[in-house]
């Protein structure tokens, strides 16, 4: 079967897909890895790539092209999203990627981001969806929003320049958060959540990327993150909303030590649960299924996919 692989650079980890790609179309996991490098970091202030932030992103990227290639993929296909999207040394990280790497990285806008984000979520969950399937991907620079319609196309996507890392380097100064701090990323994504069309009717709100998946693994105490337990799962308004309050007021070292989280990402846990609990809200939701399958699987679909009838 032929095999392939894709890499998603975000602006806080680097995550590896190394697939097969069955005769019916369908891909199937043989690796999958993350990292987190935070290539983001200053950005939202600087406009400028850290040399710290790239030298940790492309050291994780040289590890995970070897992988993929030593795993015999045929191709690799990477992209990179908001961070990139904002620096203005963007291309000299694309230039050091091809060096070291030996990859092309593709700096792909919000928009595609979206789109890609809602197909991988689409192949999995259209069919237990009673309406429309909506999609949010929390990203650490930005927080895409897809509307699916009826037809099970995209009918609205959108993608603000709201995300963990984002939020926290903007308005995170006390640890834990003060209440201040907590009452301003709160009023920050109300007013731009505002701008959100209302979800079509008996709509399934599905979050994917590393802050849903780390919610929900915080949520059911995981010692061990287990992608076939989290993939599927579900976060209600209540959950969403106790989990919210612990993490924005529990310390860094507390919040390290919660079963579930990444000793790394717990730094920028709080924003993400933030945004997470607020587009809840904006959307007049319940809850929010959640999905371990994001655009590094949208985006091996996008570049290697191809009808079963040519597999």
């Amino acid at each position: 079967m032929p095999r392939f692989a894709s890499i998603d650079i975000g602006t806080n980890s680097v995550l590896l897909l190394v697939a097969d790609r069955l005769p019916d179309g369908r891909f199937e996991a043989v690796v999958e890895r993350a990292e987190i490098t935070r290539l983001g970091r200053g950005v939202d202030t600087s406009r400028v790539l850290s040399p710290d932030g790239m030298e940790a992103t492309l050291a994780t990227l040289v590890t995970f092209a070897d992988e993929a290639r030593a795993l015999g993929a045929e191709a690799i296909a990477v992209s990179a999203t908001s961070a990139a999207r904002d620096a203005k040394n963007g291309a000299d990280f694309i230039a050091a990627a091809k060096a070291r790497a030996g990859v092309t990285v593709e700096i792909i806008a919000g928009e595609l981001e979206a789109q890609l984000s809602f197909a991988a979520v689409a192949t999995d969950f259209a069919g237990e969806a009673a309406g429309p399937l909506l999609v949010v991907d929390i990203g650490g620079g930005s927080t895409e929003f897809i509307y699916g319609n009826d037809a099970g196309s995209v009918a609205f996507r959108h993608s603000f320049d709201v995300g963990a890392v984002r939020l926290t380097e903007r308005f995170v100064r006390t640890d834990p958060l003060s209440a201040d701090e907590r009452g301003a990323i709160e009023a920050h994504l109300r007013d731009t959540f505002a701008a959100l069309p209302p979800p079509p009717p008996n709509a399934m709100l599905v979050g994917v990327a590393g802050t849903v998946t780390t919610l929900y693994a915080v949520q059911h105490q995981m010692a061990t993150y287990d992608a076939e337990q989290v993939h599927g799962g579900t976060l209600s308004r209540g959950e969403l909303d106790a989990l919210t309050d612990t993490l924005c007021t529990l310390p860094l070292e507390a919040r390290r030590a919660l079963p579930g989280i990444q000793p790394k990402r717990a730094d920028v846990i709080p924003a993400g649960a933030l945004i997470l609990r607020e587009a809840v809200k904006a959307l007049r939701l319940d809850a929010c299924r959640v999905s371990d399958r994001g655009l590094r699987w949208g985006l091996l679909a996008h570049r290697f996919g191809s009808a079963p009838s040519s597999s």
